[in-house]
C-alpha cells in the first residue's frame, strides 16, 4: 500500500513538473530611455501587455524604461550579443552603425502624417528592417513619436539660422546635425536622460527634442524659449535578438507581430495628441513657445537640407538612394 502511494505520488509529480514545464514563461526583457511619464513609454507599456495577453502568457515581458537595466546607447549591442531580449531605440541613436535609419530626420523630408499613416506596412519599412536583421536584430514594433520638435533655448528664441550662430547644442546625430553646425551651431551628442542637466549646468546652451519630450523631461525648468517647428519626423523602434526569436513558439511569434502592429496606431495616435497639446503646456509653465512661420520654416530648410542631403548621400551611398525613393511612395 505504501509503495503504491510513493508510486501514485510520484506520478502525480511527475505530471505536475510536466504541466509546469509546458507553462513556462519565456523572458523578455526589454529596455529603453524614456521617463515614465513620456506618451510613448505609456504605449510600450501597452505593447507590452498586448504581447503577454496574445502569447496566452508564454511571453513575461519586463520593461525597464528610464535608462534602468542598459544605457541607451549601448541597447543595440546588448540585444545583438544577446545580453537582453529586447529594447527600444530612436531612429537617430544608430548613427554610423546603420545611418539609413536617419532617413526621416532630414529637414523637412517625411513630415507628412499620412505618409506615418502606411509606414509599418510599407516597402520603406521593410527595406529597413532587412538591414536591421543584417546588423543583428530583429524589428517588431514601429513606434512614431514625432513631427513636430523644438527648439529650446534660454533669453532668447532661436527663429533664424543666424541665431545658431555661436550657441552650443544638443543635436540629435551626425547626419541631422550638420544642418545645425551650417547654421553655425556647436553640437553636443548626449542621451536624452541627460540633457537636462546639461541644459541646467550650461554645458548647452540649447537643446533639440520633440514638443511632447520638452513637458515630459521638464526642460521648462531650465529653458524660457521654445520654438515649434515641423523639422524632423523621429520614431522609437523595438527589436530582439534574432537567435531569441528564432526558439519561440509560433503563436509567441504572432503575438509580437500582431501587438507591433497595434502598438503603431496606438503610438500614432498618442504622439498626434501630444505634440497638440505641448505647447500649450509648456506655455503654463511659464516658457515663450513661438511656432514658427512658413518663411521661417523655408529659412531653416535652405539653411539645413542641403548640408544633410550631402551627409547622407555620402553614409548611406545607392541603399540610401533607394530608401528616398520608396519613401516617396508613400509621402
Amino acid at each position: 500500500m505504501k509503495q503504491t502511494t510513493r508510486l501514485l505520488a510520484a506520478a502525480l509529480l511527475l505530471s505536475a513538473s510536466a504541466v509546469g514545464m509546458a507553462n513556462a514563461q519565456t523572458a523578455m526583457r526589454c529596455s529603453h530611455q524614456l521617463p515614465p511619464a513620456h506618451h510613448i513609454a505609456k504605449v510600450v507599456d501597452q505593447w507590452a501587455a498586448e504581447v503577454e495577453k496574445l502569447s496566452e502568457g508564454e511571453l513575461d515581458v519586463q520593461v525597464f524604461g528610464a535608462d534602468s537595466l542598459v544605457k541607451a546607447n549601448d541597447n543595440i549591442l546588448a540585444v545583438a550579443k544577446g545580453d537582453i531580449e529586447c529594447a527600444f531605440s530612436l531612429n537617430f541613436q544608430w548613427g554610423k552603425t546603420l545611418p539609413l535609419m536617419n532617413v526621416t530626420v532630414g529637414p523637412y523630408t517625411m513630415s507628412s502624417i499620412e505618409a506615418w499613416k502606411k509606414w509599418p506596412t510599407s516597402e520603406a519599412a521593410a527595406f529597413l528592417e532587412e538591414k536591421l536583421l543584417e546588423k543583428g536584430v530583429k524589428n517588431v514594433a514601429w513606434m512614431f513619436q514625432t513631427n513636430v520638435s523644438v527648439f529650446t533655448s534660454k533669453g532668447k528664441a532661436l527663429v533664424t539660422p543666424e541665431d545658431f550662430r555661436g550657441i552650443k547644442m544638443r543635436g540629435i546625430g551626425p547626419a541631422f546635425d550638420r544642418g545645425l553646425t551650417a547654421m553655425g551651431a556647436t553640437t553636443v551628442s548626449m542621451p536624452g536622460s541627460e540633457v537636462y542637466q546639461a541644459l541646467a549646468t550650461g554645458v548647452v546652451d540649447a537643446a533639440i527634442t520633440d514638443v511632447a519630450a520638452a513637458y515630459s523631461r521638464k526642460y521648462y525648468e531650465v529653458q524660457d524659449h521654445m520654438t515649434v517647428v515641423p523639422v524632423l519626423a523621429a520614431y522609437l523602434h523595438g527589436y530582439v535578438n534574432p537567435s531569441w526569436y528564432d526558439g519561440l513558439s509560433d503563436k509567441s511569434k504572432a503575438a509580437l507581430d500582431q501587438a507591433g502592429k497595434s502598438a503603431a496606431q496606438w503610438a500614432l495616435d498618442a504622439s498626434v495628441q501630444a505634440s497638440a497639446d505641448a505647447p500649450k503646456q509648456l506655455e503654463e509653465k511659464g516658457v515663450k513657445v513661438h511656432t514658427a512661420t512658413d518663411a521661417e520654416n523655408a529659412a531653416f530648410k535652405a539653411a539645413m537640407q542641403p548640408a544633410f542631403a550631402e551627409g547622407f548621400a555620402e553614409e548611406t551611398g545607392d541603399d540610401g538612394k533607394t530608401l528616398l525613393g520608396l519613401i516617396e511612395k508613400i509621402q
